[in-house]
């Protein structure tokens, strides 16, 4: 049986919103989304990056970690349209999620941005560069080639954000973001934001950063309000067949099921859907339209299950998933603690299931 989880001393907070020397249209959109009292990770970060600090923020994923550097620096382009911001990220998904909470925060302000991903235009991409956005967010690889065409330059851009540094590195990143930070103004502000910090992650630190202050908000490995548990498969019983009566419970209302291949995926997806549930899956054989309304369907409720591969571990914010199941075992612990994160998120509980055969 899965323990109950343990109570939690919650954090109090030394800031509300209102006490940021915030522009005042960015104050209004702040406000109109409702946010009052800070995150951990934002009461903490926010002031140092305000004050022009280089920032290395180290918190759990689901912690509000993109309004430490949105913010700031939404505040820093709407008292001075010279500045340009480049914000890299591991994952289409995460660009795109970055992007979103851009335009929500920066609503009413003349302040433009440019998506630079793979598998979209990148023609359009470069018309776009073009007209000089001020925000710049894309993936390490995209914002390589459009360098290499001289379609953007980076050097320009004072203003430095690398996100989930870690997965980044996980997933190959490690020489293109040397390259990108050897193009950059050596003269800059910078953020540098992640779930894990480790040799690697310590080595693009130091690289990349000036005299930074450092911020870590994470009090346990895994959020007090999951709850873990393991599924037992019997010898001869069918792992689909486990699964699909899982689903079938009333409580299963967003779930989240993690595969190791793109292959198994597809065929999961496949026979789930012969058995009439409703779902859709994301991997990275997937085009980004295609991923893109897979996400959406999964968040407007039109399927109640998301099949994934560990690209989706990452960098996607989707409200109250109840359940997370590791329908194959992830296959490291930092992997394990990134799947199970998509659920109980912003204080709600959620359910994390691993089959073990």
């Amino acid at each position: 049986m899965a323990a109950a989880p343990e109570a939690e001393v919650p954090y109090v907070a030394t800031h509300k919103f209102a006490d940021f020397a915030l522009h005042p249209k960015l104050m209004e959109n702040i406000r109109r989304h409702q946010y009052d009292i800070p995150t951990p990770i934002q009461d903490q970060a926010i002031p140092a990056m305000l004050e022009g600090r280089d920032v290395v923020a180290i918190a759990n994923t689901g912690t509000g970690k993109t309004a430490v550097f949105l913010l700031p620096f939404i505040n820093k382009v709407a008292l001075d349209p010279e500045q340009g911001v480049l914000i890299l990220a591991p994952t289409h998904e995460l660009a795109l999620q970055i992007n979103t909470e851009l335009r929500m925060f920066s609503a009413g302000l003349p302040i433009g941005s440019c998506l630079c991903i793979g598998g979209t235009s990148i023609s359009a991409q470069i018309k776009t560069l073009h007209r000089n956005p001020h925000f710049v967010i894309g993936t390490p690889g995209r914002i390589k080639d459009l360098i290499n065409r001289r379609a953007f330059n980076p050097a320009m851009f004072t203003n430095v954000v690398l996100d989930e540094v870690d997965r980044m590195l996980d997933i190959g990143f490690r020489e293109d973001i040397r390259f990108l930070i050897s193009k950059l103004s050596t003269r800059r502000h910078s953020a540098f934001l992640s779930a894990t910090m480790n040799r690697d992650a310590e080595q693009i630190m130091r690289e990349f950063l000036t005299d930074p202050v450092q911020f870590t908000v994470k009090t346990k490995e895994t959020s007090n309000h999951i709850h873990q548990d393991v599924v037992n498969v019997r010898p001869g019983e069918n792992k689909v067949d486990v699964l699909h009566k899982l689903l079938l419970q009333q409580d299963f209302g967003k779930v989240i099921v993690f595969g190791r291949t793109k292959h198994g995926i597809n065929k999961l997806e496949q026979q789930l859907s012969d058995r009439g549930i409703r779902v859709s899956s994301i991997h990275g054989n997937k085009t980004h339209g295609a991923r893109q309304r897979s996400l959406d369907d999964f968040k407007r409720g039109y399927v109640q299950a998301l099949l994934a591969t560990d690209v989706a571990a990452r960098g996607i914010d989707i409200d109250d998933v109840t359940h997370v199941i590791n329908y194959d075992e992830p296959q490291s612990y930092d992997d394990y603690i990134h799947r199970i994160g998509r659920t109980g998120r912003a204080g709600k509980t959620g359910v994390a299931l691993t089959f073990v055969s």
